[in-house]
């Protein structure tokens, strides 16, 4: 009985330390807990993100026309091979049908299909063209992917001639886990890409190294940027704010740490940042009629 009782008290020790190790990763798990990222994504968020243009919508609305479709699809196949199971199975008696090529069934499956991928095609054909109407731009940015790092260079428009990196801001204590992370993380740079509302920028992709992905997911827009080619897509940001997207193409050991953020102004606020920028850039520049004096002990 001793040896009994000694057991029952080492299990309901085991227990006890299983319940205090699972409250203490429950708690753990609290203090790690973070909102959604401004401009970026939602905690359990498992549909697009809100769209802020107007190809962005019309790809929405295009995945959940798809997915109805599918969805219709699978109700119906499935509803049909149960129905047929429950129904028709053999121990109420009843026997398989015998029929072989059957000119009204190969028109059915011929015909039904073919509508369908029309139903699909149709959309996101449009779609697709849309994507790529790169025509009538306001503005043109070159962008180029770096290990680590996007670097953007306004070559056409209201901003012409500024150039700079973005890198990640997030701080490196915080990336290793000795500070709690915070709601931005991973998904904030120094220096973001900055636009003016209601205007059809131009994304010209290209990279300096391996191949990346410039994606803004609320842009609806998403372009490779590969060694030695050049690449473009656009978009129209039709409200102001912050939106955050990421590298999508596996470039290195430091992939996760490239976000993409884009801070969309209003034309006056686009206005004055341009004007900042292009005054920093000359307060920076090296005067070439400068005089350097050598000084010596």
């Amino acid at each position: 009985m001793e040896i009994l009782g000694k057991e029952a008290m080492k299990t309901i020790k085991r227990a006890l330390s299983g319940v205090l190790a699972l409250s203490g990763l429950l708690f753990a798990g609290a203090a790690l807990a973070v909102n959604d990222s401004p401009g970026g994504p939602a905690v359990n968020e498992l549909n697009f993100q809100t769209p802020a243009t107007k190809i962005a919508e019309e790809l929405y609305s295009l995945h959940m026309f798809m997915l109805i479709i599918c969805m219709v699809i699978f109700l119906g196949v499935f509803g049909v091979m149960f129905y047929s199971v429950l129904i028709h199975r053999k121990s109420k008696g009843h026997k398989a049908s015998n029929f072989h090529e059957s000119t009204t069934v190969e028109i059915i499956w011929t015909i039904v299909p073919f509508v369908i991928v029309v139903l699909m095609a149709l959309p996101a054909t449009k779609a697709v063209v849309a994507m790529k109407d790169t025509t009538n731009t306001d503005l043109t940015v070159k962008v180029t992917g770096y290990q680590w790092k996007w670097g953007y260079n306004y070559v056409k428009g209201q901003g012409e001639g500024i150039n700079f990196l973005s890198t990640l801001s997030t701080p490196r204590s915080e990336v290793n886990g000795q500070t709690p992370i915070t709601d931005l993380y991973l998904q904030e740079v120094d220096n973001p890409l900055v636009v003016p509302v209601d205007k059809k920028i131009r994304i010209i992709t290209t990279s300096n190294d391996v191949v990346h992905s410039w994606y803004v997911p609320a842009f609806g827009v998403k372009q490779d940027a590969i060694p030695g080619f050049v690449r473009d897509t656009w978009f129209k940001a039709e409200k102001t704010g912050t939106f955050r997207g990421f590298c999508t193409e596996l470039c290195g050991k430091e992939h996760a740490y490239m976000p993409v953020v884009v801070e969309v102004l209003s034309t006056d606020d686009y206005t004055a940042w341009v004007d900042a920028q292009k005054k920093k850039m000359a307060a920076s520049a090296d005067d070439p009629n400068k005089t350097y004096t050598m000084w010596t002990n």
